[in-house]
């Protein structure tokens, strides 16, 4: 299996190879490099995609300790290392766009461009932080068939996949998957810093996004320098790109052609 050693720890992901741009995709919380399966089908070949798990999730091996989305970036610029690539575009959906904002201002010149899903650039309110708290603790009591009828909903809102991927937390330590959204409740805020990211940007966000919604992506959209479209998918939830794929590879495509 293709693992990139970074800091002692082996981060899984796949690469597609080739000589096109090169297109890195960042996963949201409790997902892995399996979501973005619709994106690199229509990309492949004239875009060179790399996906990956990041820390806590999927095939990535790692020790379980507490991180931060900033040190997530930088196990995501290892990973760029480990490719000898010195720029790509990033994709992030959720979590991974955390993490993507944070590589463009850790290593602005690392970036060619941002597709930014239905992710934010604020703490959570005490709202979100009491949900997820309960869904951690779900994890650690009752694992995941305590929280799925609630959480499958809520990230995914499509009963098609619903299985698929609890079937995805089940291949999963209960406690890791606990951990992982414990490091969810913890991002802070770096919207005072988008003013800091020139690169082109796009935005794309569900229209029914309850975990983080549509406002907090128009908030991208206004204050991104270099954001040049907000895409809105009407009646999608929190993750567009795999319930929505038809409405959402359509402007993807059009933007890395452009940009990446």
């Amino acid at each position: 299996m293709p693992f990139a050693s970074v800091d002692g720890r082996q981060l899984y992901f796949e690469d597609t190879g080739g000589d096109g741009p090169v297109v890195v995709f960042s996963h949201g919380n409790l997902m892995d490099h399996r979501m973005w399966a619709p994106q690199i089908e229509a990309l492949r070949g004239e875009f060179r995609c790399v996906v990956w798990d990041e820390r806590l999730h999927g095939r990535t091996e790692d020790d379980g300790a507490r991180h931060t989305y900033w040190d997530s970036a930088g196990d995501l610029l290892g990973l760029l290392d480990h490719l000898g690539v010195a720029q790509a575009t990033l994709v992030g959906h959720s979590q991974g766009g955390f993490l993507s904002l944070r590589a463009a201002l850790r290593a602005p010149e690392r970036v060619m461009a941002l597709v930014l899903i239905d992710t934010a650039a604020v703490a959570w309110p005490q709202e979100a932080l009491d949900q997820m708290s309960g869904i951690a603790g779900g994890f650690r009591t009752g694992g995941p068939d305590a929280v799925a009828p609630v959480l499958l909903d809520l990230l995914l809102g499509r009963p098609g996949i619903h299985e698929e991927w609890l079937r995805v937390w089940h291949g999963q330590p209960r406690e890791r998957l606990a951990d992982a959204v414990a490091v969810l409740m913890g991002v802070d805020d770096v919207s005072a810093r988008l003013a800091e990211i020139g690169r082109p940007a796009l935005i794309v966000h569900g229209e029914a996004d309850r975990p983080v919604p549509l406002p907090l992506g128009q908030m991208l959209r206004d204050r991104l320098p270099g954001a040049v479209d907000l895409i809105v998918v009407p009646g999608a939830g929190h993750t567009p790109s795999l319930t929505h794929p038809d409405l959402v590879n359509g402007p993807l495509m059009t933007f890395l052609r452009g940009h990446a």
